[in-house]
């Protein structure tokens, strides 16, 4: 298994250095906010309208839950079951399983897809010139490479489907209720391409862009059982 060629630390040095990246990210990201640059981020809503910046957000979040994990069993080790320690694990295993992986991967498909269909719809090339390219890469593309590490260098214990599916859809629910409100205030929608949809092409879009997440949440749990074994799974009823 990875853990056994890794050696017991490596992971938890992996995870600093992966929550230090994203920090460094983020403190980017919200001083493009800051300088006033971006017109998008002095509208209603701010940053926290992309999807792009609360994924951003919630990886960032999601490694650093994850050093908090290696550090809390390296210096807790014999409080076992039921410890703070088995806590944190099953929080971190049930955020990659229900969000971090799969919005993670929606957010890098989606906007490359869409991107090379047509760039004005999702990241205009105005942009260019306030974003920095590796900036960009770092919310769009840098994603998911991380997120195969993860899996690649921990065992996780997905929920059952049931559970991992409630919470997906309950999160692509949430959001997609807050772009119709920003609408609804604002008079102005998160993306472009929403603007040249009839109201059925929009709800069409947006159904389609939350079930996408489902075969994501899937393979997710197709890749961790591939690496890990059956034997490092929750049921799945």
């Amino acid at each position: 298994m990875a853990a056994t060629v890794l050696g017991c630390r490596t992971p938890g040095l992996i995870h600093f250095v992966i929550f230090s990246w994203y920090v460094f990210t983020v403190w980017h990201n919200v001083s493009i906010t800051a300088s006033g640059r971006h017109p998008g981020t002095q509208s209603y809503g701010g940053r926290w309208k992309y999807l792009t910046f609360l994924d951003l957000f919630l990886q960032t979040a999601f490694f650093g839950l994850c050093f908090l994990t290696d550090v809390t069993r390296h210096f807790f080790p014999k409080l076992g079951r039921g410890g703070p320690a088995s806590f944190l694990t099953d929080l971190r295993d049930t955020i990659l399983a229900v969000l971090a992986f799969p919005v993670g991967s929606f957010v890098v498909l989606s906007f490359w897809l869409l991107y090379a269909y047509d760039r004005e719809l999702v990241y205009p090339k105005f942009l260019d010139d306030i974003i920095p390219q590796w900036l960009n890469h770092a919310m769009h593309t840098v994603i998911l490479p991380l997120l195969l590490v993860e899996l690649y260098i921990i065992p996780h214990r997905f929920p059952s489907r049931k559970k991992g599916i409630l919470g997906l859809t309950l999160f692509s629910g949430l959001y997609m209720a807050w772009v119709f409100w920003i609408h609804h205030v604002s008079g102005v929608w998160v993306y472009p391409i929403l603007g040249f949809l009839s109201p059925l092409g929009r709800g069409i879009f947006l159904a389609a862009a939350s079930l996408t997440m489902v075969p994501l949440y899937f393979l997710g749990e197709k890749l961790n059982t591939l690496l890990w074994g059956q034997l490092k799974k929750k049921k799945n009823k």
